[in-house]
């Protein structure tokens, strides 16, 4: 390090400044970077939203954040300046799922809004798609949806063990950011299905519950591996509601397989719609039978499907991870989807 850039930099200024901002309480207890005026006036000038407008609703609260706010956010969670269009895209679309306008970020389910980016944003800001695309490692995927939890936390006042009401929560519940392997899927990407073109840079977000693991390595057909898709996605543990929802986060090994075997998005789902489900002597079993919904229970041996129907909004798919191995995630949404993708401005 050159003499010049020690003597500018004050480390003992730098842990003072981090302690202060722990004692504030707006930390989700990692450290912080200081919002100074000059810096969110250098974030505003990616953006050309209204400061002002207001961007994110707690309806349940009756509290809000405006542009301006998120961006305070932004910064304190470590984004750099060209990230802030994700980051109040995301808002964007959190704004239209029905759980987070309502009482989502409450929930005693902790859930987790999922921010996927689409398009040449993906490239242009370094979201990763492919190898340990949950995981650590990138800073937009880590610090994009970081500043989301720092605005729930600090603008709607939602502090763990006080309004907040999470029971035990989704790990990495602020962590969770990922871009579209478009490049490596067979099919449009998830911004197609949430009514945007191909090619254009764009935000879809959704609140999830869980993530589980399809590991089939093994698999002689496209059947082997939504059997071991149907197996997870029906078990009874996340049926709370008369359905349920979940994405399919597939690695590109898998969707390859399936869109080689001349299956498409909507073939997958179909499949899926069709045979996942328990009938109403299996629910009952877990004290979760149907029958309390209608006026005549059911018979024991109804079918119940798992999904309402076999649309995006119920059977989300997106392709990412890294092609090294046939593992693929069930991801629990929490609600259904918007079905809403948001283009980036």
């Amino acid at each position: 390090m050159s003499d010049a850039v020690t003597h500018e930099l004050d480390p003992d200024a730098a842990v003072r400044v981090i302690e202060h901002l722990y004692d504030q309480g707006w930390s989700d207890g990692l450290p912080l970077v200081p919002a100074t005026e000059a810096r969110v006036e250098e974030f505003l000038a990616h953006t050309d939203r209204d400061p002002d407008e207001v961007l994110a609703q707690s309806i349940a609260l009756g509290r809000q954040a405006t542009v301006r706010d998120i961006t305070v956010h932004a910064i304190m969670a470590g984004c750099r300046p060209e990230y802030l269009p994700v980051v109040l895209t995301a808002w964007e679309g959190l704004s239209a799922e029905r759980a987070a306008r309502g009482g989502g970020f409450q929930s005693t389910a902790g859930p987790a809004p999922l921010v996927i980016v689409n398009g040449p944003a993906r490239q242009e800001l370094g979201v990763n798609a492919t190898g340990g695309v949950m995981g650590p490692g990138f800073r937009p995927n880590a610090t994009i949806p970081r500043a989301i939890g720092l605005t729930v936390r600090n603008s709607f006042g939602l502090l763990p063990n006080e309004l907040e009401q999470t029971t035990q929560g989704v790990p990495g519940r602020w962590q969770q950011c990922i871009a579209e392997d478009e490049e490596h899927s067979p099919w449009e990407p998830i911004s197609v299905d949430g009514g945007l073109e191909a090619g254009e840079s764009a935000v879809t977000t959704t609140l999830v519950r869980a993530y589980e693991f399809v590991d089939n390595r093994s698999f002689r057909g496209p059947e082997d591996v939504l059997r071991d898709f149907q197996d997870t996605i029906q078990r009874t543990g996340p049926w709370i509601f008369r359905n349920t929802s979940a994405m399919l986060l597939l690695n590109p090994e898998h969707a390859r397989l399936f869109a080689e075997a001349g299956m498409s998005k909507q073939d997958v789902r179909t499949w899926l719609y069709e045979h996942c489900g328990k009938t109403e002597a299996e629910l009952e079993r877990a004290a979760k039978g149907l029958s309390h919904l209608v006026s005549e229970p059911y018979p024991p041996g109804t079918f119940h499907r798992t999904f309402a129907d076999a649309t995006p909004t119920s059977i989300p798919i997106v392709v990412a991870g890294s092609g090294n191995a046939a593992m693929s995630m069930v991801i629990r949404v929490f609600g259904n989807w918007s079905g809403k993708s948001f283009r980036l401005h």
